[in-house]
C-alpha cells in the first residue's frame, strides 16, 4: 500500500524535473528555473518532516515507564 512518505519520495524528483522543465518551458531561463523547482522539492520535503512528521506508534512506545518511588520515613 502506498503511503503518504511513498508519495513524497516520488513527488520530490518530479516536482524537481517537473517544475524546472515547466518553468523553463514557460520562458524562463534554466538557471533561473533550476531554484525554481528546487523551492518546491524543499518545501515538499519540509511538510514531510515538520508539518506531517513521522510519528513512532510502535506499542513498545505506549509503555509508560515505572516512576521511581521514595520511601519518606514517617
Amino acid at each position: 500500500m502506498t503511503g503518504y512518505y511513498d508519495l513524497i519520495l516520488g513527488l520530490i524528483p518530479l516536482a524537481l524535473i517537473g517544475v524546472t522543465g515547466a518553468v523553463s518551458a514557460a520562458g524562463l531561463s534554466l538557471a533561473a528555473a533550476v531554484p525554481v523547482g528546487a523551492t518546491v522539492s524543499v518545501l515538499l520535503i519540509g511538510h514531510a518532516l515538520f508539518v506531517n512528521g513521522p510519528v513512532d506508534i510502535s506499542p513498545e512506545s505506549t509503555k509508560v515507564a515505572p516512576t521511581p518511588q521514595t520511601n519518606s520515613a514517617d
